[in-house]
């Protein structure tokens, strides 16, 4: 007997990962590991006393109706480094909108370093996405948020679709930043508005909350200024926007700057030019 497959909802990715880190021997070590679904972590040896965290998605992309939840709490004086395995990407969404939350924690004197390689937007893809940060008020936060309006190389283009970022950061449980995007419709159109990217496709911000944001502008701003971006500090953050006509010169600007903002230190391993 056939059963007709009219109706029947497409299966979808799913995934949640979680990760908890204390400081033991002078090291930041694991508390809590749990991986579910599509979401794995994987930790690769370092070589001094932070952790590093790959997340993977192992269905290689997300569409409608996809679900990705992440968060990383990083116990007093620990510090973590969190990347991607590889750029994400969005595919066209037949029907929904997939989503993918980020919860992060910073305890006292920690440092989390949210650094995940750039996500690329198809035609038609549909996503929202949710960062949302609790700092203590001794601890220190870098993050970066990269988009690929298609890719350019390969001759893509994003006319149409729908992405929302948004962001929520707090200390000691004060807002000190929040913000909105969202491009939706005719995204080749309102890109291409001088206001908006002026025809750029590739964009990134980047934020730093700690004792050294004044300290590091001087030192992002000529990095930057020339090249489409812009960098402010303020009440003990600072905010960075770039964009760029393509994901690789997008890449040549972000990596010394990501590289400023850690005192020097390089960009996790997995990332690459």
């Amino acid at each position: 007997m056939m059963i007709a497959a009219a109706g029947t909802r497409p299966q979808r990715a799913e995934g949640r990962g979680h990760l908890a880190a204390k400081l033991l021997g002078g090291r930041t070590r694991i508390r809590e590991l749990y991986q579910e679904g599509a979401a794995k972590i994987r930790l690769p040896d370092t070589f001094d006393a932070s952790m590093e965290a790959v997340i993977i998605n192992t269905s290689g992309g997300l569409t409608g109706g996809d679900r990705m939840d992440w968060s990383v709490v990083a116990g007093a004086g620990t510090k973590i480094d969190v990347t991607t395995q590889a750029c994400e990407k969005i595919y066209k969404a037949s029907a929904g909108v997939a989503e993918v939350t980020t919860r992060i924690e910073a305890g006292p004197g920690a440092r989390v370093d949210w650094l995940p390689q750039e996500t690329i937007l198809f035609d038609r893809a549909a996503l929202f996405r949710r960062l949302d940060v609790d700092l203590d008020e001794s601890a220190e936060f870098l993050a970066v948020e990269a988009v690929l309006l298609g890719r350019k190389a390969m001759g893509e283009t994003v006319d149409t679709g729908f992405f929302r970022d948004r962001w929520r950061i707090r200390r000691s449980g004060r807002l000190i930043h929040a913000e909105e995007l969202r491009l939706s419709e005719g995204v080749a159109a309102l890109a291409a508005r001088q206001a908006v990217l002026g025809g750029q496709v590739a964009l990134a911000t980047l934020f730093y909350a700690g004792p050294l944001a004044e300290a590091y502008l001087g030192r992002v701003r000529p990095l930057v200024e020339e090249r489409s971006g812009g960098a402010s500090a303020w009440s003990g953050k600072l905010v960075v926007r770039l964009a760029a006509a393509d994901g690789f010169t997008l890449r040549k600007i972000l990596i010394p700057v990501i590289s400023v903002l850690r005192n020097g230190a390089p960009v996790p391993k997995v990332w690459n030019l």
